[in-house]
């Protein structure tokens, strides 16, 4: 049976044009204010009104033409679907043609983001400079470590200059510190000529509090359900059909426009849509549904692959369930690409590091590590003790591995610790390796964080750019106040809005051409290598786990009937240095067949004995 025809969007909202069309279903009045310049003088003009709440300008503006909208008499107010916010995030909007953008890759086929290298990297401290601009002149970095997409941090508008941008408010624009949408558009095409894929982290379950101006507009949050962030965004009450085309829009926009390859969404379990069991309005299929439905005819239509990527904490297969199949568990199938899979990085960590605390205590538990490997979720339908309650399902047999992002670094599970110290910061080089091999070699999608690859030990840190000084003053005892509970001093847990934070989080280029760090590049850059030459992105099998007290193998079979080396990945967690060797064969099945592709310590041969402290990468043919 052939898989259901994904629904067709199409969209309630007028499209953006030089008419600048807004929404404000309950307005009597709405103004475009055309600020003065040295040219020409200062216009206050009555937009006209439109079918469905909708105002239209009654003229053309430029491109490059400043404006700004008046709602029933209020101050001046960006435009909600603008591109480019010039003077920030409170400051008049600016016209844009996307049509004028320069593009040469005219020939690119797209990237497949399932069981890619992915490398999330954020714009404001991937370079000195901060700006995208600046970032794809590191793009050669990224080619020659093998990695196939690259997942920038969020780029929508957010207020001041430096932040992580999930405090985005600004859902249509290119934050204006990193160079505005024609840098973005830059950034993409030269990531598509270096042959790299490009994914963007979006933000559609919350907005920041500083320049939110939406509510002006229109209903476009409801106190109906709420969040960690206050009112949640309205996508089931009345008025949620243009709040919802406002968000599938702004995603496709963002394929189309830009060139993008796929999208990342932040925290989707904080995505409240309950239309198929709400009175208030017509019955419809989850929002992120409904998306993924838009998405996938988009991908049709253009001849590329389009990928989305859900962050979701719900352990529920049902995101990445095709929108056309029965839910597994209670999420509606949402048709995701993939997920990621923080399980995963989770029992790594515990494991590796030995922390315990939180919820890392569940992780920490005796073969915690090879559940999450052969079923992606530790949490399938048992206790978790910092819920205080059973979580989660069993992921349905089938299930494409690759479907699950892992990773032993990202910005959160770095950047949400106390001093945002890095694994790097606590463990030996030896012990990163293993780390590496163990993500990098898994059947998984792998991803990678900015920096890891050369182990840097700079912190990733929590940062913003407040100009209000009473909110700046509250993430600030905010922070303090998060991390009193674990036992952190005030003085300790670095102030968001101190300059000194952002510039401590910045990466140092001059690394890499260390020993000790070139020592690690090789390293990430050939198990890439290695991963791309036994084509682990195709393969799309489990892997099996076996744990001792201080050995981990990891094994990745073949696929049925087909030519490839069964893969194996040991690892030694006893520090280097210590007695003897460990030999494989009471862990390996005819270990004496087994030939060593890469040894962190430089061992060759076959019949591999693994040393203290050392990480093998084995192969074996015809099994």
């Amino acid at each position: 049976m052939s898989p259901a025809a994904p629904r067709t969007w199409r969209s309630p909202a007028l499209p953006v044009g030089p008419r600048v069309p807004v929404w404000a279903p309950a307005a009597k009045r709405v103004e475009l204010h055309l600020p003065g310049n040295e040219r020409t003088d200062d216009r206050l003009v009555d937009m006209v009104p439109a079918p469905d709440g909708w105002w239209t300008a009654p003229f053309d503006l430029e491109p490059g033409t400043d404006y700004a909208f008046r709602v029933d008499g209020s101050p001046d107010r960006p435009d909600p679907r603008s591109a480019l916010q010039p003077h920030g995030v409170h400051g008049p909007s600016r016209t844009v043609d996307p049509s004028a953008w320069q593009w040469t890759d005219q020939d690119w086929m797209g990237k497949d983001l399932l069981g890619s290298v992915i490398y999330e990297l954020h714009v404001g401290t991937f370079t000195p400079e901060g700006t995208l601009d600046a970032a794809a002149r590191r793009l050669d970095h990224l080619t020659g470590l093998g990695v196939d997409m690259v997942e920038l941090m969020p780029v929508a508008g957010f207020p001041g200059r430096a932040g992580w941008g999930y405090d985005g408010v600004d859902l249509w624009a290119v934050h204006e510190a990193y160079g505005g949408p024609a840098a973005l558009a830059r950034f993409v095409d030269a990531a598509h000529a270096a042959g790299i894929g490009v994914c963007l982290d979006v933000v559609y379950n919350h907005l920041g509090p500083s320049g939110n101006y939406l509510g002006r507009f229109g209903p476009y949050f409801t106190a109906v359900h709420e969040t960690p962030w206050g009112s949640a965004v309205n996508y089931d009450q009345p008025g949620c059909e243009q709040v919802r085309a406002f968000v599938i829009d702004s995603a496709l926009r963002w394929l189309t426009d830009f060139h993008v390859d796929a999208l990342r969404l932040d925290a989707i379990h904080e995505i409240r849509d309950d239309a198929e069991r709400s009175s208030a309005v017509e019955p419809h299929p989850h929002l992120l549904a409904e998306m993924s439905d838009a998405v996938a005819s988009l991908s049709e239509r253009l001849g590329r692959p389009l990928s989305l990527v859900a962050e979701s904490d719900l352990n529920d297969a049902g995101v990445i369930t095709p929108t056309h199949d029965d839910p597994p568990f209670r999420m509606p199938s949402l048709g995701m690409t993939a997920q990621w899979t923080d399980d995963v990085h989770h029992a790594l960590h515990a494991r590796i590091t030995g922390e315990s605390q939180g919820y890392y205590a569940d992780f920490a538990a005796p073969h915690a590590l090879s559940h999450v490997y052969e079923h992606a979720f530790l949490h399938d339908g048992g206790w978790s003790s910092f819920r205080g309650r059973s979580w989660g399902a069993p992921v349905p047999a089938g299930t494409d591995p690759r479907r699950f992002v892992v990773f032993d670094s990202d910005h959160d599970q770095v950047g949400n610790r106390a001093t945002g110290d890095r694994p790097a910061a606590s463990l030996s080089d030896d012990l990163l390796a293993a780390e590496a091999a163990l993500i990098i070699l898994s059947p998984f999608t792998p991803m990678l964080f900015m920096g890891e690859e050369w182990g840097t030990r700079r912190p990733f840190q929590f940062f913003t750019d407040h100009a209000e000084t009473e909110l700046a003053q509250a993430v600030t005892q905010g922070r303090r106040d998060e991390f009193a509970s674990f036992g952190w001093d005030a003085d300790e847990v670095p102030d968001p809005q101190n300059r000194a934070t952002v510039e401590a989080s910045m990466l140092d280029w001059a690394e890499p051409d260390r020993p000790a760090h070139a020592r690690m590049l090789t390293w990430y850059h050939d198990l890439i290598a290695l991963r791309r030459r036994l084509n682990l992105a195709g393969r799309a099998q489990w892997p099996r786990m076996l744990e001792t007290d201080d050995i981990i193998v990891l094994t990745v079979p073949p696929r049925p009937g087909r030519d490839d080396a069964e893969l194996v990945v040991a690892v030694s967690l006893a520090p280097a240095g210590g007695p003897g060797g460990t030999g494989l064969a009471e862990l390996v099945p005819d270990a004496d067949e087994l030939d060593i592709a890469l040894s962190w310590t430089g061992v060759s041969g076959t019949g591999p004995v693994l040393g203290a402290g050392d990480t093998l990468a084995l192969t074996r043919r015809g099994r």
